[in-house]
């Protein structure tokens, strides 16, 4: 198996037996750790304490927060045991500390937070559920779908923010780098496989103005990503092509000539077997000079641990909420399936934006 050197924590045991029983503690009181250190931060408290020089008593955050000396109490007392605050035993002035820090200021942690909360936290329940009978189980809490995507554009407005956040920072913080590997085969013409809503489309216009892009995706999203795009210097050469790549019958357009085929953090929405699919109907539109570039988050190609355990946790999320059978693969796991689909991966880049892979395969 395939690790990166940053997750040779996942090889060997790291903690003492005292470290793992708290662990463990800390776990089954997960749920309550997740909503108390949220409302921390929601409520300004941890604001608070960082810009009050020399900490805070409980009656102090209270007052600065707007809540109640109970509320103040028993929240600022959880994130003692959580490792978000800290008390000066002399003076019951409480401050931020590191970890408190992160969830405040750093943006994935922020980004992942309210996407958990909004998106996840209530289908979680049903996660068992989703595992043994491979479907979104968790789903009913947002609404009547299928699949996340069908319901995308229609999701309860603090949902849908959050999953477009969440969905956005991870590719936006990748596009540039992206745009230098995929340009330098100076496409002229560029399928863009699970388009969303044209976010990369708009970038490949002002990259270069000669291209032409077309866009495939379901028939609601290619209604948002006109919506999305309209009015954008460039739009009039992005279109779209509706299609519901699940349907195994359903085909890629073949009357045009793409010189690049394009797909950003698309194919783990699908099990293995759809991803199979889904590559060996775009084998069947490729020339032997085109390419297909595909962009993907591989949770054994991570340069520091942290993301690593982000992605694995996301893949539960896919079983939950998004469709239930689908994961952020190892890279291992996903070279095999594009060489069951008759391609072979050319190049490897890692180690783009928040830690994206871009696979550029071509016909064997």
């Amino acid at each position: 198996m395939h690790l990166a050197p940053s997750l040779s924590v996942y090889t060997r045991e790291q903690l003492s037996a005292r470290q793992a029983q708290r662990l463990a503690e800390f776990i089954a009181f997960g749920p309550i750790v997740f909503q108390a250190c949220r409302l921390l931060l929601e409520f300004g408290i941890f604001g608070a304490l960082r810009d009050a020089d020399g900490g805070l008593t409980v009656e102090e955050t209270a007052e600065k927060t707007d809540i109640s000396v109970y509320a103040a109490k028993v929240l600022l007392e959880a994130g003692l045991s959580c490792s978000v605050v800290l008390v000066d035993p002399a003076t019951d002035r409480f401050q931020l500390s590191k970890t408190g820090w992160f969830l405040l200021n750093d943006p994935s942690t922020r980004v992942n937070m309210a996407f958990n909360h909004h998106v996840n936290y209530l289908g979680f329940f049903k996660l068992d559920e989703a595992l043994k009978e491979g479907r979104p189980a968790g789903l009913s809490a947002l609404g009547d779908w299928d699949t996340i995507y069908e319901g995308l554009s229609t999701l309860p407005e603090a949902a849908r923010k959050s999953w477009f956040d969440f969905d956005h920072f991870y590719s936006d913080h990748s596009f540039a780098e992206a745009l230098e590997i995929v340009f330098a085969f100076r496409p002229k013409r560029l399928l863009d496989v699970g388009g969303n809503t044209g976010r990369w489309a708009i970038q490949c216009v002002r990259h270069d103005p000669d291209v032409q892009v077309t866009i495939a995706d379901l028939p609601q999203q290619i209604g948002l990503m006109r919506e999305q795009t309209a009015g954008e210097p460039g739009a009039d050469r992005i279109d779209g092509y509706a299609v519901n790549l699940l349907d195994p019958d359903a085909c890629l357009p073949a009357d045009k000539r793409f010189d690049i085929v394009w797909m950003s953090q698309f194919l783990d929405c699908f099990s293995e077997e759809q991803i199979e699919s889904i590559l060996r109907r775009t084998a069947a539109i490729l020339r032997p000079e085109s390419r297909l570039c595909i962009m993907e988050t591989f949770w054994d190609r991570q340069r520091f641990e942290p993301a690593s355990f982000c992605l694995t946790m996301t893949s539960l999320y896919f079983t939950a909420m998004a469709n239930g059978n689908s994961k952020m693969y190892h890279s291992d796991d996903f070279i095999r399936i594009v060489d069951r689909a008759g391609l072979a991966v050319e190049a490897i880049h890692d180690g783009l934006g928040q830690g994206h892979t871009i696979l550029v395969c071509k016909l064997k």
